[in-house]
């Protein structure tokens, strides 16, 4: 009788367990819409990483409109071209890595920059199905919560940019000892380069991989910056407008 009653005491309090945390999550979600994270779980684990070694941990929140126009064009053209269009997935190039991960023992990723924010800001790094549905629930949820800026401007203050470096401003500080909002086309894709392993992919001094991934996300950020799309997401508030003189760099 007393195990007939502890079953049902157990699954009530269970339940409503996960029901706090569902309310929490979600609340957590809203609220990440205005408030930047404290911290994010990838970091956390940088942070222990540099733990005795010579190196700092860096990390630095600004607005979108405190970046340069090219450090956003740069990671939309390095990272997820279709970023203003898709609605979280972008399902062509997920069916192209699949086939190409069947085929070759490198894999390929699909992730869209709404995805990385997904995994940067709720979950952890590494590959497993737990992860990867859990990954699929908070990019709906943020597409659904969030605006496309608002995402733009979480990952490019989110994303690894070098060991222990976290988000563009930090990069633009410690590569190139200046602000993000001062960096031109040449520095912004050279940290849009790193991204995708920024520990291997070093900035400073710059890694042969690195600079060849430079000269291809400018090519690319040549052949993407007449997209009205993009131009409308990229486009800063006055303080971040580029003088003429700028734009020709």
């Amino acid at each position: 009788m007393k195990l007939k009653g502890i079953v049902p005491r157990t699954w009530k309090i269970i339940k409503r367990v996960f029901l706090i945390l569902f309310v929490a999550q979600l609340l957590y979600i809203v609220m990440l819409r205005w408030v930047n994270p404290p911290v994010t779980m990838t970091m956390i684990g940088s942070w222990f990483s540099l733990i005795g070694t010579d190196k700092s941990f860096h990390r630095d929140y600004v607005d979108l409109g405190e970046m340069s126009q090219h450090v956003k064009l740069a990671v939309i053209a390095s990272e997820d071209q279709l970023f203003p269009d898709h609605d979280g997935f972008d399902f062509k190039s997920i069916e192209k890595a699949l086939k190409h991960n069947q085929k070759s023992k490198k894999i390929r990723g699909a992730s869209t920059i709404s995805q990385q924010v997904a995994k940067n800001v709720f979950l952890w790094q590494g590959r497993s199905w737990v992860r990867k549905g859990l990954e699929v629930y908070f990019t709906f949820m943020i597409e659904l919560c969030w605006s496309k800026k608002r995402i733009l401007e979480m990952y490019l203050n989110v994303a690894e940019t070098g060991e222990g470096i976290f988000g563009v401003e930090a990069a633009a500080q410690a590569y190139y000892k200046k602000p993000a909002s001062h960096l031109n086309r040449e520095e912004a894709a050279m940290i849009a380069a790193c991204l995708p392993n920024p520990v291997k992919y070093t900035v400073n001094p710059p890694a042969r991989i690195t600079a060849w991934r430079q000269k291809r996300i400018l090519q690319q950020m040549r052949n993407i910056a007449g997209d009205p799309d993009i131009a409308e997401l990229i486009t800063a508030p006055k303080a971040d407008k580029l003088s003429s003189k700028e734009a020709d760099k």
